[in-house]
């Protein structure tokens, strides 16, 4: 209407100007431009989720008459519809009007632009103004995130936080954290998303993979709380909702988890966590083949996270697909190269096929020599020496690992290593510690119950009644779930949308 309205005004214009009205040519210089008012309209398609359109209109625009505000738009509507040569030319045309433009940079980084040829496009405006000799850390850091090179990543990081300028960054630490998250290391990524809320209690950003760390970990109260508290703050962000999603996956409750995280991709297509808790809430659902489709679609948005290959591969092992899963972990593997991560992936698939039992036992030997403190391997070994009934060399294994960090899973596996060779009263503190780090793990209650039945075999008969109980208690919440689900959609009032 507004483009309609111009029109008709600048015809008038022209009829009083040639008579001589000075006033009816002031207003229509006042007006905006053509090109102002199509950006607008692009702005209101990219709200009701039209980016085709959105990009019709954009692409109306001569390129000459596009402002750095429109290439930028551009730019990342093009990404997202998977154009990726004409993302990148338009992130260039921002940077060579605006060499300085952060989301330009990163966004030509993700799209596999060399570092080195996006700095050479900011080199002269580095040389030119003073204060600015952190913009190239800054764009090596980066290139070393988007090429999955975790580990350079962190220590160009951490060499530019200990600057003045950049010290308690948000935006740094968030990134700093996430890499470490990336890299496995949970403790220090947990550190850093705390660091980071403390400076700035209203962010938002990276809050999801710090709710579902947090989620993991066992701490289900402070996820809540932290849900709560971003739900305060905004509920048009998927965060708050894929935080409350993750609290609900950790609790065991699939449905609920199920519809917020479609809650979640509703409001961000792009959310990469919520893809995999919908993903990871499908497949506990026994729905593999849609759990896939989200894993593959995170995949796609977030190549160097392996947690989404994770998924992925778990849901081809649930569905006895090992020579896609094994496939998939190769791929990993010679794209990522070997380290403590791949090697796990790779080693995980291997010890699901009797054949390739002696690869994995390498593999995770190899992942262990990178990095004796990465849990995963540690688990996957712990299981491996189980198999073969070598319980006094998994309780090396696992003393040796918890002597620098506590993990639940780890402190378990201790206490069944101990229970094998029948000291159940370390044992039993071994699944006391489980307990005390994630009030919720099933195993290490089942663990303790089966030492007390062991300990009174006259209530064993009463305990395992109760067991079947709770068992088929499970199975029904699982085949009720598409009426949770609905359940859950009538609430939307408590999850404050109205």
């Amino acid at each position: 209407m507004a483009l309609q309205q111009k029109k008709v005004l600048s015809k008038t214009s022209k009829v009083r100007t040639s008579t001589g009205g000075a006033a009816s040519n002031l207003q229509a210089q006042s007006l905006p431009s053509e090109i102002e008012v199509k950006y607008k309209i692009a702005e209101c398609y990219t709200i009701l989720k039209l980016d085709k359109d959105a990009i019709a209109v954009l692409d109306g625009i001569p390129s000459r008459q596009r402002t750095p505000k429109i290439n930028m738009m551009l730019a990342n509507l093009y990404r997202k519809a998977g154009q990726e040569r004409s993302a990148v030319t338009s992130y260039k045309e921002v940077l060579r009007q605006c060499p300085l433009a952060l989301d330009a940079i990163i966004g030509l980084l993700s799209l596999s632009v060399k570092g080195a040829e996006v700095a050479s496009m900011t080199m002269d405006v580095i040389q030119s103004i003073p204060n600015l000799d952190w913009l190239s850390v800054w764009i090596k850091a980066y290139a070393f995130i988007h090429a999955g090179d975790n580990q350079r990543a962190i220590n160009t990081i951490c060499s530019l936080e200990k600057k003045s300028l950049l010290r308690d960054n948000v935006d740094l630490l968030v990134s700093l954290a996430d890499v470490y998250f990336r890299a496995g290391d949970t403790k220090n990524a947990i550190l850093k998303f705390e660091q980071a809320q403390m400076l700035d209690p209203y962010l938002i950003k990276g809050m999801d993979v710090y709710g579902y760390l947090m989620a993991r970990e066992g701490h289900l109260e402070d996820v809540e709380v932290l849900g709560g508290r971003l739900f305060n703050i905004s509920d048009q962000h998927a965060e708050p909702w894929v935080i409350s999603g993750c609290h609900s996956f950790y609790s065991k409750r699939y449905s609920r988890a199920l519809y917020l995280g479609a809650k979640a991709i509703q409001l961000n297509s792009n959310s990469v966590q919520a893809l995999l808790l919908k993903g990871a809430a499908l497949r506990n659902m026994g729905r593999v083949q849609e759990a896939i489709i989200h894993f593959r679609e995170a995949m796609r948005l977030a190549p160097c996270r392996l947690d989404c290959y994770e998924g992925l591969i778990d849901c081809y092992l649930a569905s006895n697909g090992i020579r896609e899963a094994m496939g998939m972990a190769n791929n990993i593997y010679k794209t990522l190269g070997a380290n403590a991560q791949t090697l796990t992936i790779l080693a995980t698939v291997c010890l699901e096929d009797p054949v390739t039992q002696e690869k994995a036992k390498t593999l995770l030997d190899k992942a262990l020599a990178q990095r004796p403190d990465y849990t995963k391997a540690v688990v996957k070994k712990a299981e491996l020496l189980s198999r073969e009934q070598k319980y006094e060399e998994g309780i090396a294994l696992l003393r040796n690992a918890l002597a620098n960090q506590s993990d639940c899973v780890l402190h378990r596996m201790l206490g069944d290593f101990l229970v094998a060779i029948n000291d159940y009263q370390e044992a039993m503190d071994q699944y006391s510690i489980a307990l005390s780090l994630d009030p919720n793990d099933q195993k290490s209650l089942e663990g303790m119950q089966k030492m007390e039945k062991e300990e009174s075999p006259t209530d064993a008969t009463v305990e395992l009644d109760g067991d079947d109980m709770e068992g088929s208690g499970e199975d029904g919440d699982l085949e009720g779930s598409d009426s949770e689900a609905a359940q859950w959609a009538d609430q939307e009032q408590w999850f404050g949308m109205q």
